[in-house]
């Protein structure tokens, strides 16, 4: 989890209702993460899902530029459209600017 200490950095929080079946899920989900964690501008990540498939991921990221580096990632562009296509019932993403983080 980020504690940040230096000003504000930005939240992306993707909410989202799997679909029945992992059909390559799991392994693009842990292929993503690797992937974002490399990515210039990436802060950390917080993920959890439960037993009916609802999940939220939140990433963090240093600037908004870094953020949509990531989103336009032809890596992430393919889960992306997987995502929409197979894994997916429902989803929103959100964009917050964290002001303030403490314990």
């Amino acid at each position: 989890m980020v504690h940040d200490t230096n000003g504000s950095y930005y939240a992306v929080i993707f909410s989202s209702q799997r679909t029945a079946g992992d059909n390559g899920y799991s392994i693009m989900a842990e292929t993503m993460e690797k992937l974002a964690a490399e990515q210039p501008g990436f802060l950390s990540v917080e993920s959890v899902r439960d037993t009916s498939g609802a999940g939220i991921t939140i990433s963090y990221w240093d600037s908004l530029e870094a953020i949509s580096n990531w989103k336009q990632n032809k890596f992430h562009l393919v889960a992306q459209e997987k995502g929409m296509q197979d894994w997916y019932q429902d989803y929103k993403v959100k964009i917050c600017k964290v002001e303030r983080a403490y314990p």
